[in-house]
Formats: structure tokens, sequence, C-alpha cells
């Protein structure tokens, strides 16, 4: 075999599980083991000093440089301890990634040598360079100054020879150039709003937090196999490639035995994130073949987000190790299950859950059903924004396909939850209603105890369900950032929260007792909301017709799609709310339609270069094979009827080839003119859409032609590893 595509399949083949040597302890042992948490905070911090971060980290108050400085030399004593000889400022700018610069630990000792040096300075502030990053304009080239900020909240820890330091990062300015501030910005307000309302019924809630548990999904191939196919490499999907006669059909794989190698790829995965203190709980078998899920328990918003830009650093960095690549596009693979990241969010206050459910009296219920129906009120409100919050070029391709929820936002509650709401929306004195919880199923099987059943079911066609003690926004796709999700859901729910503390505050003025305006305001709100609750099918068409009807927002065009984060609605939100200001959102905007832009660009000139420099010739190559054993034929036979029965399934192949050929070819140099045509446009907003609406169409079309090919042209002539072989290599 001379095909390099079957030496790498064959390399893939020998390849054996890399033996993961596991600590000595257990996990609960070395958990965090290279996080300064509060645990080596106190060991290595001043008491007074470690009381001091304790009140900046939980109640938010500034950082005086003094303590900084204490901090910092603490810090640099563990540091130096654990072999680190480097720090950095890690931040989250607005790519698909983070940023980093090292510094030494090195000072001149002013003797001709030099000492270590750490300070509360260098602790609390960097300077990256502004311009660099994309900024969306805020910042021009030839002004490069920006500042990255320590965000005390998410805690200092080690990768290899360097202290990591998350922090926030904004220009000279102050503009927000990064997901992390902002964030922190939406989760202080929905803290505020949240609070406030909870004192109605419990005046001792100080705070609220938000959680999130994220579910990782992601795709594993063979290193070499994903070297072979220059499409993967330089887009992250496959621009071309036939199905699989089996793929995830059989539904085998979900929930399957978990194949040897890769399972100590996961086993080391666990042992590092663990280290860093992520709390890996979860992993599985998904339903494609190669796709596997991750999941952590819940945590505090902002360090959940910290940690899941870790983890895919991680798993991107241990996948190679053991001879893999990881996939974290949304829809690497046609006609098989895209990759997610389920935000699970709820809210929680120093006293218990808000959305835990049904309480144990009828005032816990009523909580329980203001915290729900606010959050409705936010979706409904914003549900435009909140699908331009988790819009991309690459999850574009996974929304409405395969199990993935439609690019229409709505939220599932189920048949308790609904019921709940009618009798209350239905309802016309002050009487509060009981939530049932869990009920027991027996199922009548020797030695099967009771099962414990849930209040609602699960649909996984809604974007955004009501799951039990929580909200499962299923529609983020599984390379994005978490943040940027979480900032608009956040950001809409105080602002729901705040409204209607002003509405019932106000009905309170006029004389109405507290239970009678909570109530009554309830009752709008949930008429209000009513057309964002949907418990049916989202990927039926009479669910599309319906969710236009209600006046739900069903564009699909991903560059008209982020029109909605300058809707006066969205300024108006995040100003008010003091998250982001419309010269922030406007620059955002500019660098999500450029970032669209050019990831539709690539495609196009990978798959133009592919179908000329790989497709064609080869199959140029199998068809004149073809043709010289059709000349042979003719030449080795007189019969003209014998030469046609002969001749005939070569004759109508090349026939075949021909037209596929000629098809490829064609629309690969329409492709080419008409970017020509589109790049004159400057307007980055028109550039966009003219991308979507006139370079993308071209890509299906020219891959149903190289599908064709694929089945027609000789396997061993066949240059790409084609989905049998990097779909189910192990």
């Amino acid at each position: 075999m001379s095909n390099l595509r079957f030496k790498v399949v064959e390399e893939a083949f020998k390849k054996r599980p890399l033996e993961v040597k596991a600590p000595a302890e257990r996990p609960s042992e070395y958990f965090g083991k290279y996080v300064f948490n509060q645990e080596k905070m106190f060991k290595y911090l001043p008491l007074n000093t470690y009381q001091q971060l304790r009140e900046v980290i939980e109640k938010g108050t500034p950082l005086p440089l003094s303590v900084a400085n204490d901090v910092a030399k603490g810090m640099k004593q563990w540091a130096i301890e654990m072999g680190v000889t480097h720090c950095t400022h890690w931040f989250q700018p607005l790519t698909e990634g983070t940023a980093e610069k090292h510094d030494a630990f090195v000072e001149h000792d002013f003797k001709g040598g030099m000492v270590e040096d750490f300070s509360g300075k260098e602790l609390v502030q960097q300077e990256p360079d502004a311009s660099s990053f994309p900024n969306g304009g805020i910042r021009s080239t030839f002004e490069a100054r920006g500042y990255s900020a320590w965000d005390p909240a998410s805690p200092v820890f080690i990768v290899g020879d360097t202290l990591m330091i998350p922090t926030i990062f904004v220009s000279y300015t102050g503009e927000a150039l990064d997901y992390k501030a902002p964030l922190k910005k939406a989760l202080a307000a929905v803290d505020k709003a949240a609070t406030a309302v909870c004192h109605y019924f419990d005046p001792n809630v100080t705070r609220v937090t938000a959680n999130l548990g994220w579910e990782q999904e992601y795709f594993l191939v063979d290193e070499g196999l994903y070297a072979a196919r220059p499409d993967l490499l330089l887009t992250g999907r496959t621009l071309m490639g036939h199905d699989s006669a089996k793929n995830q059909q059989m539904d085998d794989h979900y929930f399957g035995a978990i194949p040897e190698r890769v399972q100590e790829f996961m086993r080391d995965l666990e042992i590092q994130a663990l280290e860093l203190g992520i709390p890996c709980k979860t992993r599985h078998n998904e339903v494609a073949p190669n796709q596997f899920e991750l999941a952590p328990i819940f945590e505090e918003c902002n360090l959940a987000v910290d940690h899941n830009m870790l983890i895919m650093s991680l798993m991107r960095k241990i996948a190679r190790k053991h001879g893999f690549r990881c996939l974290l596009h949304e829809k690497p693979f046609a006609g098989i299950n895209g990759s997610g990241k389920h935000n699970n969010w709820s809210l929680t206050t120093d006293t218990g859950v808000l959305l835990h459910g049904p309480g144990k009296t009828p005032e816990d219920n009523l909580r329980f059903l203001v915290f729900v129906v606010e959050t409705l009120m936010g979706v409904y409100k914003h549900n435009g924004l909140l699908k331009a919050s988790i819009m991309s070029a690459t999850n574009a391709h996974r929304l409405g396909a395969n199990e993935a929820p439609p690019a229409i936002i709505s939220s599932f509650l189920g048949k308790q939850l609904s019921e709940f709401l009618s009798k209350v929306e239905n309802s016309t004195k002050d009487e509060l209603f009981t939530l049932e919880g869990k009920h027991g199923v027996q199922l009548d099987i020797p030695q099967i105890p009771e099962l414990m059943v849930d209040n609602t079911d699960r649909n996984r066609t809604s974007p955004f369900a009501f799951t039990g003690n929580r909200f499962e926004f299923r529609a983020v796709g599984s390379i994005a950032n978490c943040a940027s999700a979480m900032i608009v859901l956040n950001t809409a729910v105080a602002e729901a929260l705040t409204d209607f503390k002003t509405r019932v505050d106000a009905l309170m003025a006029k004389g109405e007792g507290k239970i009678t305006a909570i109530l009554e305001v309830l009752r709008e709100d949930i008429k209000t909301c009513k057309p964002i609750h949907f418990d049916g099918n989202g990927y039926s068409d009479e669910w599309k017709a319906e969710a236009a009807r209600r006046g739900l927002d069903c564009e699909t065009s991903c560059p008209v799609i982020f029109d909605r984060y300058l809707d006066d609605a969205t300024i108006k939100m995040f100003e008010s709310m003091n998250v982001m200001t419309k010269p922030e959102l406007e620059a955002r905007n500019e660098i999500k339609w450029e970032t669209y832009q050019k990831k539709i660009q690539i495609e196009a000139r990978v798959l133009g270069d592919l179908c000329m420099n790989h497709i064609i010739p080869v199959a140029t190559k199998y068809q004149s094979e073809l043709v010289d054993n059709v000349h042979k034929i003719q030449e080795a036979f007189a019969d003209p009827a014998k030469v046609k029965d002969l001749t005939s399934y070569n004759i109508d192949l090349i026939e075949k080839i021909n037209k596929h050929v000629s098809f490829v070819a064609e629309n690969v140099e329409a492709m080419v003119e008409k970017r020509k045509v589109v790049n004159k446009i400057t307007d980055i907003r028109t550039l966009a859409v003219a991308y979507h609406d006139e370079i993308a169409p071209y890509f299906d079309a020219i891959r149903y032609h190289i599908d064709k090919l694929e089945l027609i042209v000789e396997d061993e002539m066949w240059t790409l590893p084609k989905y049998r072989e990097l779909l189910f290599i192990r």
C-alpha cells in the first residue's frame, strides 16, 4: 500500500493505550494540588492578610495594594516550593481561547546577580498589547496599551513551571476586551436584583450566586488521520466525506463501554483536572462514534467558566500525548451528532437554592415560582439576543440537527410545572398552591427498589429546559466560551427581577399586601412570557410556524442574528444593569462579523485547494485508467456487441466522473470569482452577510459531488481518510 492514507490507518490500528500512573493518594487528597486555594492561603499568608483577602473574595470589596503585596509574597513562596519560575496573567480575549504572557521571577539584585521577585503590583496588573487582540475598533494599531487585572474570586493555579493568574482584560480607556469583565458585572447585577427580591421571603439573605454546570462534548480522532485531512487541520471540520455505512444508527455507542485508549486519555485528563481544582464528575460515550462527554460538579459561574476554558486547553494537550486530536468544533462530521456544551444554570442564596423545585410551605413555592417566571421573562424579552449569544459560524451547523435544539429559543417546563403556572395565572384571589415533588414508582420487579421520579421530564429539542432545580441551556456550542451565554442570561434575569420588584413595590406603596402584590405581578408576567413556553417537538415544521406567530426570533442567518446585540432593548438592558456600554457592544459585533467572515473565507480557500489538488487529480487519474481499460478492450475484441457489453459499465463511470468533476471545477472557479467580488465590500456586516448568502451555499453543492466521487473512485487511490476510518479507529 503506497497511499499515505493507508499508512496512517495502519499506524492507528497498531496504537496501544498509553499507561497512566495515577497518584498514590485518593482524588480527594490531591484535588487542588496546584491551586492557591483557601487551604494554601491560610498556610502561606499572615492571618490578617488572609482575612482581608477572604473578605475581598466573598464580599467583593476592593483589594488594597498593601494586601496584594502580602498575598504576592505568600504566593511566591508557595510557587517556588512547587518549582515555579514564571508567572502570567491568564485572560480570555474575544477569541475562542485564552491568552498568556510569561514573565520570570527575575530582578537585579544590584550586586551583579539576580533575585527571585514577585510583587503585589505584578500580581494585580500587567500590560498586554490591546491592539493585537480583537477589539472591534476600540484600539487602533498604534494604540497598544491595555491592562489585565487580577480576579481574586478565581484562584491562582500552576501549569508546568508557571503561576497562572486569572484576570480581566480592558483597554487603556476602560472598555472590556474580554469575556470575564462583563461576566463579573452580569453576576453582580443578578446578585443585587435577586437578593432584593429574596427579601420579600427571607430578610436574612445577603447574597445570591449564579451557579453553572457545563457538559463538555468532544470528538477524538487518531492524530495521523487528522494530519492527513487538511480540512480538519485548518477548519476543525470535514468539508467533504461520504457517510460511513455504519455510524450512529444502531445507538450502540451511547453510554457503551469506553474504549481502552480513550479511557486512559480520560483518566489522565481527570487526574490533571482534579489537581487543578476542576471537580470532574461524569464521563461517558456520547451518541456519535468517537464522541464523548465530560461534566464536573456545579460551581460558581465565574469559576466554572474559567475551569471550562482550562479543561478545553487540557483536553487538546493531553489528547496529543495519547495519539489523539481532540475536536471541539460543533459539527466536525456531517450526518451524525454534533457537539454541544449544555449550560446548567441555577441561582442559590446563602440559605438555599432558589430553583429547588417544590418547597415545604406554600410561601416557599411562591418564591420558587417568582424566580422561575422572572427567568422566563428575561428569556422571553431577549430570546433573539440569547440566540445571538450562542450563535457562531461553527454552531450554526449543529443547531436543529441530530438532537441539538433548533435555532428558536423556547423553554420546556414539563406538565406539572406548566399546570402549576396555569393555576396561578387563572386564580383570582391570594391563593397559594402546593406543587408536588418527586414521587415513587413501584416497578413490580423482584429485588428492584421503588424509583423516585422527577416532577419534569426532559425535552432534548428544547434550547432552554427546566430540569428540576435548574434550567439547562442546551444550545451552547462545544467550542464556545460559556461566558458569552452567561453574560446575556444573567443580565436578562437581573433586568426581569429588577422590573418585578419595581412593580411589586409600587403596588405595596398603594396599600396592597405583599402576597397580593406579588401574585398580581406574577399573573401579569405568566401571561406575558407565555409565548416562550413550549413543551412539544422543537424540530417540527408546525413549531417553526407557531414560533413565528408567537413573535419569537426565527432568524437563521448567523451574521443577521448578531444584530440583536445592537437592538435598543439590548443596549438599554446592558447599560441599565451596568454590564456593557453601547460602544462595547458595537465593538463586539464588529468582532463577531469579522470572525464569521474569516471562518467562511478560510473554509472556502481550503475547499478550493482540496478540490484542485486532491479531488480532481485523483478522480481524473482513475477516469484515465478506466479510459485506458476501454481502449484495451476495444483493441482485444473485434465484435462490437462484445465490446459494448464489456465496456458499458466503465463508460458509464467515465461519464459520471466527468459530470461530477465538471461541476466541482466550475463551481470552485465560480466561488473564487464570487469571493473576489464580495471582498471589495468595506462594511464588515455587509461583508459577513455576503459570505453567508453568496459564498457558503457553494459548500454543500460542491460537497455533494465530491462525496459521489468518493463512492466511485478506487479506494486505494482516494488520498483523504474516509469517515469509516476517522470514526472507528481505536
